[in-house]
């Protein structure tokens, strides 16, 4: 799990005598990815499959063991230091950037763990805004680095020799940002920032959380896409999403008996009973069943190697959400459709929760110059906005680094 590339021991180092700075002493340092959905959208609350992969942006976590009882946070990115008792900390979220890591040690001494005072530097680059998952990567990031230092005084496991470690990990930073921040997250960014593999997109299955790592070739890269926009009617049309699949679920319950989520209901299923079902429902009932279907044989297509199949299910995927969930925007389907058009595309289709936000292409290596600037150029002559746009290496999950 060791990166040892010269970038990140030359950011290790600079972060090393940052904390030396800030402290008086030498820290351990680790760091977490962030990550992005190839396939698999708006399913993962649906008890369904998602494909994502860690990407190479990442968020850093230096730490040491104090003597007492505090809990000393110092950020990079927000030029502010906070402090906190370990024995009375916060009840509730003060809508700080702290919440993140004062959920996660709240998670982590609710579990049973026993924490000592520390001294914590974190800083990242994973672009914030932008669907990425910046706040995953702090979670685990601070999570591991604070399990991993109090497990040196104890006979158990170290975190590398066991993944179930790393599952309870994930589950615990989900509880975190659920319970404590206050965002209805699924599983997905927690669990891939925890589990990702250089090279690999990860099948996840949401309601199990068995997993398998997929081979994505060296010669296809990751190219995100942000549009730069947001809707404000995102968080609103999430939550009645939700409602629609939960509605659909109650209706179709009744001929599937055994149907807990849109998890459990196929397309034959739908094509049978989906005539009971408003048509607004019926869609967004379509769109999840219909997926959960595409990230499988996006899945079988990965492991034959079969690029093109796997690209054609992104555009599906694509269709899906624009037509059927009804979560894209005239950005997202014109940068959807810049990328399609543009030389050495293998496959894109929007990623994240939609309405604005970003794409998510799989492009030729050879080609990725190309992409760039052929989706730059019309994308901002269409709208007047210069978009920002990531190439990405795939990464491995959290660990420590120095």
């Amino acid at each position: 799990m060791h990166n040892t590339n010269l970038e990140v021991e030359s950011s290790a180092h600079a972060m090393g005598q940052r904390f030396v700075q800030l402290f008086g002493e030498s820290p351990r340092i680790y760091q977490a990815p962030g990550r992005v959905n190839l396939i698999g959208e708006h399913t993962d609350y649906n008890d369904g499959f998602v494909m994502p992969a860690a990407i190479g942006f990442y968020t850093r976590a230096s730490v040491a063991p104090r003597h007492d009882r505090k809990l000393v946070i110092h950020s990079e990115n927000y030029s502010e230091q906070v402090e906190f008792d370990l024995d009375h900390l916060p009840a509730t979220r003060a809508g700080h950037w702290s919440d993140y890591v004062i959920g996660v040690v709240k998670m982590l001494v609710r579990s049973g763990e026993k924490l000592g005072g520390v001294n914590l530097l974190v800083d990242g680059n994973v672009p914030q805004g932008a669907g990425l998952s910046s706040s995953a990567s702090i979670e685990v990031a601070v999570g591991y680095a604070l399990l991993d230092l109090a497990d040196q005084a104890t006979d158990r496991p170290k975190l590398d020799q066991t993944k179930l470690d790393r599952t309870k990990l994930a589950l615990l930073c989900q509880q975190a940002e659920n319970e404590f921040v206050g965002a209805r997250c699924g599983i997905m960014d927690q669990f891939i920032a925890s589990h990702g593999e250089r090279g690999k997109a990860l099948l996840l299955d949401c309601r199990s959380l068995e997993y398998r790592q997929l081979p994505l070739p060296d010669d296809a890269a990751l190219v995100i896409c942000n549009t730069m926009v947001k809707h404000s009617i995102a968080k609103g049309e999430y939550n009645q999403r939700r409602a629609e699949c939960e509605a659909g679920v109650r209706r179709l319950s009744k001929y599937l008996p055994n149907a807990q989520a849109l998890r459990d209901v196929t397309p034959e299923d739908l094509e049978a009973y989906g005539h009971e079902l408003p048509d607004i429902v019926r869609r967004r009932c379509r769109h999840v069943v219909s997926e959960n279907a595409r990230v499988l044989r996006a899945a079988a297509a990965l492991e034959l190697g079969d690029l093109q199949a796997f690209g054609k299910l992104m555009l599906e995927s694509h269709r899906s959400l624009r037509d059927d969930f009804e979560v894209s925007c005239p950005e997202l389907d014109l940068m959807v459709e810049l990328a399609e058009q543009a030389e050495g595309v293998y496959g894109t289709r929007m990623t994240g929760g939609g309405f604005g936000g970003c794409i998510i292409a799989l492009v030729q290596a050879r080609s990725v110059e190309t992409f760039k600037r052929t989706v730059q150029g019309g994308y901002e002559r269409s709208t007047g906005c210069k978009p920002e746009i990531y190439v990405c290496s795939t990464a491995d999950g959290v660990g420590q680094i120095v």
